[in-house]
């Protein structure tokens, strides 16, 4: 069974290195794919309401037969519940359909700008760490005027910021901003789907190298610049794929070599201008 080492992110909890993503996980096949995760090893399930699946990753926690604080939940409050007694009454929503005591961390899933209420649910999550109803807060596509605004209007500064992150797009000026303020990044599409990253010459080469596969040697390089990927599958065999990248490093050259790769985001998904109810 791999093991997927921990962090300490800088509210002082704990935070794996890799996680599972469960966008599409649903029903009986999501329940059962997400208790094959952890029962791989993995112990960082993120889910949202917007994936519409945040009751199935509750029922995996519960079958898992783990205790509930060697799991960290993340879910995500979507654009219609912005504002800040809006974002409490959408966390307390999340954890009846989870059915479990409190998220681990709870993110703002788009900044939405146009709306103009980040800050505001950003309050609101506040006082629902406050109040004991999530361990940690943190944000997902927020660029650096956007985590700048919310520190300093607030005072508290993200413990996560989930990005699109693949060497396609790696996110150098962000990933620095985030290391300066003791924000850890996390990599949404880590692989970037429906794209033909893993067919790249150089992760090829590099693969042959390490005795690993190109979608291991993409994953490692995740974890070289210090992001959480969060790869989905509902495979086992291809969840311990995954989570098997911890028994080898890139150089710094070879990690260079696969940031070459950069071509800009993928989906047309910038924060500025894109917005998700």
């Amino acid at each position: 069974m791999p093991q997927i080492p921990t962090l300490t992110l800088n509210d002082g909890t704990w935070f794996p290195e890799l996680g599972l993503g469960t966008y599409n996980l649903r029903g009986e096949e999501g329940i059962a794919a997400t208790v094959a995760a952890i029962e791989t090893g993995y112990r960082l399930l993120d889910t949202a309401v917007n994936y519409e699946n945040e009751r199935e990753i509750g029922e995996a926690v519960r079958r898992s037969g783990l205790a509930r604080d060697e799991l960290l939940v993340t879910s995500k409050i979507p654009g219609r519940h912005h504002g800040r007694e809006e974002a409490v009454a959408s966390i307390e929503a999340s954890l009846r359909t989870l059915d479990l005591e409190r998220i681990d961390l709870q993110l703002i899933h788009w900044p939405n700008p146009s709306v103009g209420k980040y800050v505001d649910t950003w309050r609101g999550m506040i006082e629902a760490r406050e109040r004991g109803l999530v361990r940690s807060i943190g944000v997902s596509n927020f660029t650096e005027a956007m985590l700048t605004e919310l520190i300093d209007e607030t005072g508290v500064t993200p413990a996560v910021n989930q990005v699109e992150l693949h060497p396609y797009f790696p996110q150098g000026a962000l990933r620095a901003f985030h290391a300066e303020h003791g924000i850890r990044t996390e990599s949404w599409s880590p692989l970037a789907r429906r794209s033909e990253l893993l067919t790249e010459q150089v992760l090829i080469e590099l693969a042959e190298i390490h005795a690993v596969t190109p979608t291991q040697v993409v994953l490692r390089w995740h974890v070289e610049l210090g992001s959480t990927p969060i790869p989905k599958s509902a495979d086992p065999e291809r969840q311990r794929e995954n989570a098997d990248v911890f028994g080898f490093s890139l150089t710094d050259e070879q990690v260079a070599a696969v940031s070459a790769l950069e071509r800009g985001r993928l989906w047309g998904a910038d924060p500025d201008t894109h917005e998700e109810m």
